[in-house]
């Protein structure tokens, strides 16, 4: 019995598929399904059931999970003993909101790359909610993104507020700058999908006030949206910090509303039984940076 064919083990049985288990180690599926059997023979007994198309765990592989959980947990203390001196290796995967990307990744990458050369960062872009998905399914190690998560399998913690405005080209709204609720029916709103976790909290905010929005569904790229505002094809919700360029320049304008939108919390997401070190100092590095 051996550490690497527990952690294959493990891994299948908590992700529910081989597949996705030897993506998340880094290996072929063939290699991850000769760890396993050769785990069961050394055990003596079936921990999955193959009769069908997906395999199950047996009564005995239910009961082997926690053990094995242990049992990595100790070989992470071990080696985190060694991380401290040597630093983090092997390779990281993460998610980042495409607002994290264009403002505190880069001296994220920089500032990992200087104090641990030796791990290998893969970013991943994407929206909340699938973001949300791929770390729940152990595609990713962890995820910054608009939270909190709603799957209980995640544990969330806040790692920056940030604050949304009302946003629009002057031409557009004139010398008004405060939104009535008759305007959300001349004005549409430029918005994106609903796996986006800022329209989840824009819709939340709509709903509360009984708005009737008049929406544009254009993309899902912060960028876009905010050259759509520029050009006057609607209003949007937008970062207030992250506006402030095209505001100084006269291009867009901040318009009030009553209620305002709510702070977003932006959240470091993680699986609850990744009790690896690697996670917990990547979240405090990312607190270290995050910049919103």
């Amino acid at each position: 019995m051996t550490l690497k064919q527990l952690e294959a083990f493990y891994w299948a049985a908590k992700l529910g598929s081989f597949a996705l288990a030897a993506e998340r180690l880094h290996v072929t599926q063939s290699s991850l399904s000769k760890r396993i059997a050769e785990l069961e023979q050394s055990v003596g007994a079936s921990l999955f059931d193959r009769s069908s198309q997906r395999a199950v765990l047996t009564e005995l592989g239910q009961r082997v999970v926690p053990i094995a959980n242990k049992m990595l947990a100790l070989s992470d203390d071990v080696r985190n003993l060694v991380s401290v001196e040597k630093g983090l290796q092997g390779v990281c995967k993460f998610g980042i909101s495409e607002l994290g990307a264009l403002t505190w990744l880069p001296p994220f990458v920089a500032m990992l790359r200087e104090a641990h050369p030796a791990l290998v960062l893969r970013p991943y872009v994407d929206l909340a909610r699938q973001l949300e998905r791929r770390v729940a399914r152990g595609e990713l190690d962890f995820a910054v993104a608009p939270g909190p998560s709603q799957d209980s399998d995640l544990h969330t913690e806040v790692m920056s507020k940030v604050r949304f405005a009302w946003m629009a080209a002057p031409a557009r709204v004139g010398a008004n700058r405060l939104l009535r609720p008759q305007d959300f029916e001349k004005h549409p709103v430029i918005t994106m999908t609903e796996d986006s976790g800022l329209t989840r909290a824009f819709d939340a905010w709509a709903n509360a006030q009984g708005l009737q929005v008049q929406r544009i569904l254009a993309c899902n790229s912060l960028m876009a949206i905010t050259g759509l505002t520029v050009a006057g094809v609607g209003i949007s919700f937008l970062p207030a910090d992250y506006t402030r360029a095209w505001i100084q320049q006269g291009t867009l304008v901040e318009l009030g509303s009553d209620p305002p939108l709510p702070t977003l919390d932006y959240c470091f997401l993680f699986r609850r039984d990744d009790v690896r070190d690697l996670v917990r100092r990547l979240r405090d590095y990312v607190r270290q940076v995050v910049n919103y």
